[in-house]
Order: structure tokens, then sequence, then C-alpha cells
């Protein structure tokens, strides 16, 4: 696909998330269906959504999470600390690491300055 059909692509789906999120409390069909036609744009011109709208969609039923009505957002601090999303519909949860972890080249290049 050339270059301007993918930024047409990123577009409509930023666009379709806007409107998902603000006919969410009015309407949760027609905000479900709008992350529905993102998914399938993003899919046909071969781009992955931003990690910013994939932590809005459930993972395993595709519905729009919504904090508080769809979903549950916890902090955990076992382990490493990290927030979790659960989705009330299914039940699935989402993890994401409160601390980025260091690239392999940053610790390689402490390693040499030393």
């Amino acid at each position: 696909m050339s270059s301007e059909t993918k930024q047409i692509a990123k577009q409509r789906i930023n666009v379709l998330f806007e409107l998902a999120e603000a006919n969410y409390k009015t309407n949760p069909q027609i905000a479900r269906r709008y992350i529905e036609i993102a998914r399938k744009i993003a899919m046909s011109a071969r781009l992955g959504l931003p990690t910013i709208y994939t932590r809005k969609i459930c993972k395993k039923c595709h519905s729009f999470l919504f904090p508080g009505e769809t979903s549950r957002v916890r902090t955990k601090s076992r382990r490493e600390p990290h927030i979790v999303i659960t989705c009330l519909n299914c039940g699935n949860q989402k993890r994401i690491p409160l601390k980025p972890k260091l690239k392999l080249k940053n610790e390689q290049e402490k390693i040499k300055n030393e």
C-alpha cells in the first residue's frame, strides 16, 4: 500500500476512536461498531493500532474498555509494579508494566563505559 492510503487509514482510525469515546455513554452499540470498523481499516491497510488505542480494546471480546463501566483498572505491586485492566464483559485481563525495561543496547553501553 502507498503511504497516502496509510495516512488516510490512520486519520480515519483516529476519527473513529474519537467518535467511539464521545458516543459511548449515549449508545454503546454504536461505539462498539466504530471500533470494529477501525480494526478492519487497520487490518486492510496493514497497520498496527497505536498502543493508546489497543489499551482501550479488549483482546478477547473486542469491546471498548471504558474505565468504570466496561473495565476495572487496578494497580498491583507484586513482582514488578503494573496496572491490571479487567474487561467486565468477558473477564480478560491486561497487564501494563509501570517501569519501562532498559534496552539491551543501553546496558551494553553502560558496561563499555565502566
